[in-house]
């Protein structure tokens, strides 16, 4: 995922962070994953601060919160040993605001899915230690245990809880942007893509939606043309170049984009959004753990308690996310269908 640049405001807006990119890559060309610098918030300092060093993406924000010992104590015996809460995030090459990035000192890994993670970790009173990876090898290090639970914008699909266990905190709302110049929007309607040539992170969410709604224009004799780039910096000069007409991906990060690309000579715009579970079903994000490692339910308890005591509005208000709120954390709710037609 994708990065703020540091530089200019002309690479600012088309890229949404090249000026750590070279730093992310060589990262992620060392393994495929790394350790993320953390901040000095911890259960024993009873305060966490979210939105720090986010470039402007966000409002700093000093949160009280501290250990909960009824909560803390569902915690596996491994976990509380050890004291500390491995959170996996898969933001490599390049990160991507306001999800998960490098913040402005360049080496603090920030955004609102890691800030969510330090608030949880406190309230579980364990120190919290991030683990920045590619999006693939993000699973890769929850299966082996190298992470504990990943906190990366995951999307609670049927066919993910057959290896996963889940505690839900953002609704899932998808989108397609586009160059501003184009006229053309999504409808809802998956027919309205004939024709159309989009782009989409590989092992994602929405490109399982995306590959379905091809394989049925294809069974109509129609196409739909599905690209992939390494980086949002590639993809975005794809979308400016025309030689793709829209991405499709996470909102929250196309609505930043927009924003910030609106007075540069590449603007784009929001071309309609979409459930991450469907037509049908409002798509969740949650909290990713290995099934059955008994820690959705203290994860889910910690989000609630910080649903309950404010934290939790005052995390999503700092970074600008306040209508993906839901009203509290559910263990293994209902996810993309394993049919999602």
């Amino acid at each position: 995922m994708r990065t703020l640049s540091l530089r200019s405001r002309l690479l600012r807006g088309l890229t949404a962070g090249t000026a750590v990119a070279s730093l992310a890559a060589g990262l992620a060309a060392c393994g495929g994953d790394s350790d993320a610098a953390t901040t000095t918030d911890s259960a024993a300092s009873g305060t966490v601060t979210v939105g720090r060093l986010s470039n402007g993406a966000a409002k700093e924000t000093e949160l009280k919160v501290s250990e909960v010992k009824s909560i803390s104590a569902e915690l596996p015996e491994s976990v509380a040993k050890s004291g500390k809460l491995v959170i996996g995030v898969g933001g490599l090459p390049s990160g991507s605001a306001p999800l998960n990035y490098v913040g402005e000192d360049q080496k603090t890994l920030t955004g609102v899915e890691p800030d969510l993670g330090r608030l949880v970790a406190a309230v579980l009173g364990l120190k919290p230690e991030l683990k920045n990876s590619t999006w693939e090898n993000l699973f890769v290090g929850i299966d082996s245990g190298k992470s504990d639970v990943g906190f990366s914008n995951i999307t609670v699909t049927e066919e993910r809880k057959k290896k996963y266990e889940f505690a839900s905190y953002r609704q899932d709302n998808l989108a397609f942007e586009a160059a501003k110049k184009n006229n053309w929007n999504f409808d809802g309607d998956y027919k309205n893509l004939a024709g159309q040539t989009v782009a989409v992170g590989a092992g994602t969410n929405q490109e399982r939606i995306l590959l379905e709604w091809k394989a049925k224009l294809a069974k109509e004799g129609k196409k739909l043309t599905v690209k992939y780039f390494q980086d949002n910096n590639s993809t975005y000069l794809a979308l400016s170049s025309g030689k793709i007409d829209a991405y499709f991906g996470p909102s929250p990060a196309f609505a930043y984009h927009v924003t910030r690309v609106a007075k540069t000579p590449a603007p784009t715009r929001i071309a309609g959004k979409y459930s991450g579970a469907g037509a049908t079903l409002q798509g969740l994000i949650a909290a990713t753990a290995k099934k059955d490692s008994g820690l959705a339910k203290p994860v889910a308890d910690a989000i609630n308690y910080l649903i309950k005591n404010g934290q939790y509005a005052k995390w999503l208000a700092a970074w600008n996310l306040s209508n993906e709120a839901v009203a509290k954390s559910e263990i293994d709710p209902a996810g993309l269908p394993l049919d999602n037609s």
